[in-house]
């Protein structure tokens, strides 16, 4: 008997990650620091109750989330990673005939998740400047649409939208499609005009289809442990809650996002150093003749066109590796300050 899969899977694409045993490793958009101390003391100390399950949702840090970012109890939900609560979002929402906008090149994971969740993946071109194009995703959207997904700064371009256009935009999308903002790289943004999605979502509590997403994972250096979280309307986040997989945070991923919550002069100061180095290796590389795209995140694109699968290439012989994007480009994740030069010493010899 053969087993009868999925038929759309075929066309799935996989979700690509390079070698991580490089000797500089720039391709995954990581911090460069370890843990703060007091979370990896924590994490030691934890290691002997890890015979014991989770609680079957991460409760307690929805509500100091809540707390934490001035929104009413219920309107966070906590998940392992902002990726694994997109998946859920789409979960509640899609049903029937569905379709789901969001823009490209953005998020290699977008696709992935839209065609998992059952949904049409509704991909709109970013514009000439490679910022979303926001009347063509408003052009997209039908009868069917229950989702648009915007990622803000975003990856891998590291642009942003400013304040008035998204503004315009919110204002503009029917009620019953959920728009949301995927803000993962929000704490390494300099840009005044680049909205925050947590405000947003405050000023529109009355209107119930907002939601921004953030991680743990970048700013906080908890990659490893899969702990992000949402916040929006609460009958959207009990939704969220309830399409969860049981146990799915753990207790040390939780423990370290408590713990990193009442760490902000810390995560500040290394938050700083990161935009420091973007700065100075954006200058370096202007020094060098290479292009980039100012950036909002803590990476930097430069948009080589077919020479990127080349200028990859001859990073990686060098054991740095950076992330190509077929021949539209190639991102470069802002590491430690040693790192960083050892990236430039490739991309200076790089014809």
């Amino acid at each position: 008997m053969t087993v009868l899969l999925r038929p759309d899977l075929d066309a799935l694409p996989l979700y690509q990650q390079l070698p991580t045993a490089a000797r500089v490793q720039l391709s995954n958009n990581e911090t460069a620091f370890p843990p703060l101390p007091r979370v990896a003391a924590a994490l030691t100390a934890g290691l002997a109750d890890i015979n014991r399950y989770p609680p079957v949702s991460p409760h307690t840090t929805a509500t100091r989330l809540a707390e934490h970012l001035d929104v009413p109890a219920g309107s966070v939900a906590v998940g392992a990673g902002s990726a694994t609560l997109l998946l859920q979002l789409m979960q509640a929402v899609v049903h029937g005939p569905s379709s789901i906008v969001y823009g490209w090149r953005s998020f290699e994971a977008y696709p992935i998740l839209v065609r998992v969740s059952g949904a049409e993946a509704r991909p709109v071109p970013l514009t000439g400047d490679l910022v979303h194009d926001l009347d063509a995703m408003l052009a997209a959207v039908t009868a069917t649409t229950r989702m648009i997904i915007i990622c803000n700064p975003n990856n891998p371009t590291g642009t942003a939208l400013h304040r008035d256009a998204l503004a315009k935009f919110l204002a503009a999308v029917p009620e019953h499609v959920v728009v949301v903002l995927d803000e993962a790289y929000r704490e390494f943004v300099t840009d005044p005009d680049t909205p925050d999605g947590l405000e947003l979502v405050r000023e529109a509590a009355g209107r119930g289809n907002l939601v921004t997403l953030r991680t743990f994972s970048k700013a906080y250096g908890l990659a490893g442990l899969r702990i992000g979280y949402c916040a929006g309307p609460i009958d959207l986040i009990r939704a969220v809650t309830k399409v969860g997989v049981p146990f799915s945070v753990s207790t040390l991923a939780e423990t370290a996002a408590l713990i990193s919550l009442d760490s902000a002069d810390e995560l500040a100061q290394r938050c700083a150093l990161v935009r420091t180095e973007r700065d100075r290796v954006g200058q370096a590389l202007h020094g060098l003749g290479h292009e980039f795209l100012p950036s909002q995140g803590n990476f930097l694109w430069l948009p080589l066109a077919d020479r990127s699968p080349a200028f990859a290439a001859h990073c990686a012989a060098d054991g740095v590796m950076v992330r190509p994007f077929g021949t539209e480009g190639v991102r470069v994740t802002i590491g430690s300050p040693a790192d960083n030069d050892a990236f430039l010493a490739v991309a200076r010899t790089f014809a």
